[in-house]
């Protein structure tokens, strides 16, 4: 039986990683701690629509990441979003377009993650909590405490602080990834009956508990029959009110939201709240991948890059080249 790789985490750098060594022929089993795939760039499904609670958007610098996404939007995966974009600070709301391309997931950001994961073999709701090594071969172990395996190689994909102590069979590449400082985001979700009355669409903030809102209908592909807002508090409000209950922390954003959009501001006809503990890398680092390939254990994720969804993508790849140059 030819030999097996685990990859912990279906988020943009384990699939990534997964796509291009299914790519070269080997076989992969990939496991995730939630219900679905996406990590950061999961959607949620709400009363309200399906709501992208991480990634807003994503920009593509890199040849071979611009590459890529245009494959996808070949694929109708990705669409170009040009939203009408605002600046808060100072106490003033100011229209500040830009050239970035902005690239969203379609109909919903996820939809990019469950494309690529297509009909690969994946356990959800499956929390690796252990990666140990037998004679030959990495065993995995779940919080359930059951043994998956044999695998050849494995590649954790997850945020830094959960490779760490899966990286304990490699003490090295372990204080690498304990030494990445992780920040919180809280990110909200509004809804309205009546549209507000605003052109913005998208809007930079500073000096207020948020860092970012989007108007949700302004994407493509996007439904619902509410006006609904995603809001993104800073990471240094977040951190001062990790513990703070969701209907307190819809209640404080809501109330900044309608302090900054400068607009009538009803009371949301929907909201929910989720807590991302390990939104981003406080600064980006330029590791690529963590990889010991004698031992047969590679780290990937956004946080060995810039902490965008470009390092994701990039980090999986570079992932998977060290292990296939392994191989050979």
């Amino acid at each position: 039986m030819s030999s097996c790789i685990a990859i912990i985490g279906t988020g943009l750098a384990g699939l990534s990683a997964a796509q291009s060594l299914t790519g070269a022929g080997l076989r992969v089993q990939l496991f995730d701690k939630s219900r679905g795939s996406g990590g950061r760039m999961a959607s949620r499904r709400s009363d309200a629509g399906s709501l992208d609670l991480g990634a807003q958007y994503f920009t593509a610098r890199d040849r071979r990441f611009l590459e890529t996404v245009q494959h996808w939007q070949s694929r109708g995966w990705v669409a170009e979003w040009s939203p009408s974009l605002y600046n808060f600070s100072d106490g003033r709301l100011s229209y500040s377009p830009d050239e970035q391309t902005r690239w969203v997931g379609t109909p919903r950001m996820s939809s990019i993650t469950r494309a690529l994961l297509g009909g690969l073999p994946v356990q959800f709701s499956c929390r690796i909590s252990e990666v140990f090594r037998g004679r030959r071969h990495w065993q995995l172990q779940d919080t359930e405490g059951q043994v998956h395996g044999p695998f050849s190689q494995v590649v954790i994909a997850t945020p830094a602080p959960q490779a760490t102590t899966l990286l304990a069979a490699a003490p090295k590449l372990a204080s690498a990834a304990a030494s990445v400082a992780m920040e919180p985001v809280w990110a909200v979700a509004l809804g309205f009956e009546r549209p507000l009355e605003t052109d913005i669409e998208g809007c930079f903030v500073q000096d207020s508990p948020l860092s970012w809102l989007a108007r949700n209908r302004s994407k493509p592909g996007r439904d619902g029959a509410l006006d609904t807002w995603v809001l993104h508090a800073s990471s240094e409000w977040s951190k001062q009110h990790l513990d703070l209950s969701k209907e307190l922390i819809i209640e404080q954003l809501h109330g900044a939201f309608a302090e900054l959009i400068g607009c009538a501001v009803p009371p949301p006809a929907f909201g929910l709240a989720h807590r991302w503990l390990y939104a981003r890398p406080a600064q980006a680092h330029q590791w690529g991948v963590l990889a010991d390939a004698d031992l047969g254990l590679y780290a990937c994720g956004d946080w060995c890059l810039s902490g965008r969804v470009e390092g994701a993508w990039l980090s999986g790849q570079e992932a998977a080249r060290r292990l296939l140059e392994h191989q050979r």
